[in-house]
């Protein structure tokens, strides 16, 4: 299992907006995310719109190239972008990724 965290920067205009149109997020989005292989799948907001994701997934490259190919998250993808700052091309790609530097449950099974 691949553990992958990343972060993306809100719009500060568009802020209620973008809670908005995650709640809830469309039933055929949800069904891709999970058809791509992503579970465990959340974001979190904290001050100034600076947003971190998380999801699990057995094949990440597998899961990216399944959404690529998706009409239904490429149409979602299209319409989110603009929620974003600096962001050169489709956020579910072009967010940055966060280095994993502690994971607990990996840690204790190395010392056992």
């Amino acid at each position: 299992m691949t553990r992958v965290c990343f972060e993306l920067q809100v719009r500060p205009e568009l802020l209620d907006e973008y809670l908005e149109r995650h709640s809830p997020v469309r039933p055929e989005m949800l069904a891709e995310i999970a058809a791509s292989g992503r579970r465990n799948y959340s974001l979190f907001l904290a001050d100034g719109g600076r947003l971190v994701g998380y999801y699990e997934t057995d094949d990440d490259e597998a899961a990216q190239a399944y959404l690529a190919a998706s009409a239904v998250a490429t149409r979602w993808e299209a319409e989110m972008a603009r929620f974003f700052v600096g962001l050169e091309g489709r956020p579910d790609q072009a967010a940055v990724r966060l280095t994993e530097v502690f994971n607990l449950a990996d840690q204790r099974a190395a010392a056992d």
